[in-house]
């Protein structure tokens, strides 16, 4: 306190004064602690997008050594599903981005579920009556359809509750403060509507669209509680978002539309000083670049765009998650991170770590993002590739009881350079214990080229040593002395020891199947091509 007057004492114009006092108040405000919330509504399953969203609000708050609040907004009664909460939950946590505040482990702002809120929504919104920001507005059903029928008639192209219809509606700015007194005291039914004023602009600025202009002639009078008392999403997200002093709201595109609004319910309450940043994220397009991402494009494609794997209600059917598709939660984050935001060089691979100290929301695209599975694959490829043996054992000695760890180590190393899914480890590992029960017919490799070499190499293996070494140095020299090429012959022996083509090292193989075992597969593929 003593410099602050030292500096006071020190500046010798108003200019100064004020310029210096603008510098103390931005410093004040940039010294908020860092607070994201991710606010899903649990009418169905987590979206894939709704994942970004949550990783892109994880990542700032840990950035700024803030926190990440997990707020569940179930205002919308109608459309709740029971089971969606907890898999909101599940997916976060596997994940690994779990909340500092919320739901799951409480906080000093709780509640952090909507619907147990409600008494503290409706204060407000009575607030916003008595500052003459709101009205009470008692139209029935088949009213507010004239009203719509009546502008229709008149040729009005966005037939809506706004400040010109409001004029001639049954609400509290029409009727008497008696008569509107009367019909809540009688138990009739009424909305509470935020009153947009009759002209102006609403400018606000966003992290991704820069400053945004909207004229408030095109927008209508929202509703802000519902007859049944129970807020809407434009007021209970503004209320929560001030108790719970969240400095940045990070939400998909399509919420922009509703930014105006929130903008004027917060200048309405007075609260300005305190109106967080707003980040509206990038769509999550189509695989072709166009419209928005949806579970039917997913089933079109046979990729999934859920975290978890879950039951669909409507149709009865399993609906495939990235989890049990064999993704690593580290490779769909990394994934995930780059749809939307790009670090600024080339660098692709991003640990959990690496992306909180290069994020930044500068970096967020204004354009659609386009989900590509195949780099999503690709991604996943490169994690598994990075495990340990520790990681691909457990998953071979689910299906077999195998304890030579020599033999276990050596089939992790080939299946590791293959494998792109956590089930494609047992996938590729299961004929190192167990023959191919078919094999692939293919005259363009089973034919007597390979077959005699096949045969002539049996004779020679019997002479030396069965180690890699040995087995290499014979198959090599062979092939030269026949003047043959690898690909003349080791889609043979791919067939003969694990009943396709496709296949890794063949020598490799033959070691860890053993002499005898391998033996015994290229003599079964002779025997099936003689006869």
């Amino acid at each position: 306190m003593h410099i602050f007057f030292i500096i006071l004492k020190k500046l010798k114009s108003t200019i100064s004064y004020v310029y210096f006092f603008i510098y103390i108040y931005i410093l004040c405000m940039n010294s908020r602690i860092i607070r994201t919330r991710f606010a899903p509504s649990p009418t169905g399953m987590l979206h894939i997008g709704g994942l970004r969203t949550a990783l892109y609000n994880y990542i700032l708050a840990r950035k700024f050594n803030g926190n990440f609040i997990l707020r569940i907004e179930d205002t919308d009664q109608t459309r709740f599903v029971p089971e969606a909460e907890k898999y909101i939950i599940e997916s976060l946590k596997w994940l690994g981005i779990m909340p500092d505040e919320g739901i799951i482990n409480g906080g000093p702002y709780g509640s952090y579920r909507q619907s147990e809120r409600k008494e503290i929504y409706q204060e407000y919104a009575k607030k916003l009556v008595d500052l003459g920001h709101a009205y009470y507005a008692f139209d029935t059903a088949e009213e507010l359809d004239a009203m719509h029928k009546k502008l229709e008639s008149a040729k009005i192209a966005n037939p809506q509750y706004n400040a010109i219809s409001r004029e001639w509606m049954k609400n509290s700015l029409t009727l008497s403060q008696s008569e509107v007194e009367s019909r809540i005291k009688n138990g009739e039914k009424f909305v509470i509507r935020f009153k947009m004023p009759k002209e102006g602009v609403v400018r606000f600025h966003d992290e991704v669209r820069g400053w945004v202009k909207v004229d408030v002639s095109t927008l209508d009078d929202k509703i802000l509680l519902k007859s049944d008392g129970m807020a809407t999403y434009h007021l209970a997200s503004v209320v929560d978002d001030y108790l719970m002093k969240i400095t940045h709201v990070i939400r998909g595109e399509e919420w922009l539309p509703s930014a105006p609004l929130h903008i004027l319910t917060y200048k309405a309450f007075g609260w300005e000083d305190v109106m967080p940043t707003f980040v509206h994220l990038p769509l999550l397009l189509k695989p072709e670049g166009q419209g928005k991402l949806s579970k039917r494009d997913a089933e079109e494609h046979g990729f999934p765009i859920f975290p978890l794997s879950w039951s669909d209600a409507k149709t009865g059917k399993e609906v495939l998650g990235f989890r049990e598709k064999g993704y690593l939660p580290e490779a769909l984050i990394n994934f995930l991170a780059l749809m939307g935001w790009n670090p600024g060089n080339n660098q692709e691979l991003f640990s959990l770590d690496e992306l909180i100290e290069n994020f930044s929301l500068e970096h967020l695209g204004k354009s659609g993002a386009r989900f590509n599975i195949k780099k999503a694959e690709w991604f996943n490829k490169q994690y598994l590739s990075r495990k340990s043996n520790d990681f691909f054992i457990p998953f071979i000695k689910e299906h077999v009881d195998e304890n030579d760890i020599e033999k276990l180590n050596s089939i992790c190393d080939i299946v590791r350079e293959r494998a792109a899914f956590t089930p494609d480890i047992w996938n590729y590992s299961k004929t190192f214990f167990h023959a191919p029960k078919e094999l692939e017919q293919n005259d363009k490799f089973i034919n007597t080229i390979s077959t005699s070499f096949a045969k002539d190499f049996l004779l020679e293996a019997e002479k030396v040593n069965f180690v890699y070494e040995d087995i290499h140095q014979l198959m090599n020299t062979m092939l030269e002395n026949k003047n043959l090429k690898y690909k003349d012959v080791m889609p043979f022996f791919r067939i003969a020891l694990f009943g396709s083509s496709n296949g890794p090292d063949v020598v490799k193989s033959m070691i860890i199947l053993g002499k005898e075992e391998s033996f015994n597969r290229v003599n079964t593929l002779l025997k099936t091509y003689e006869g």
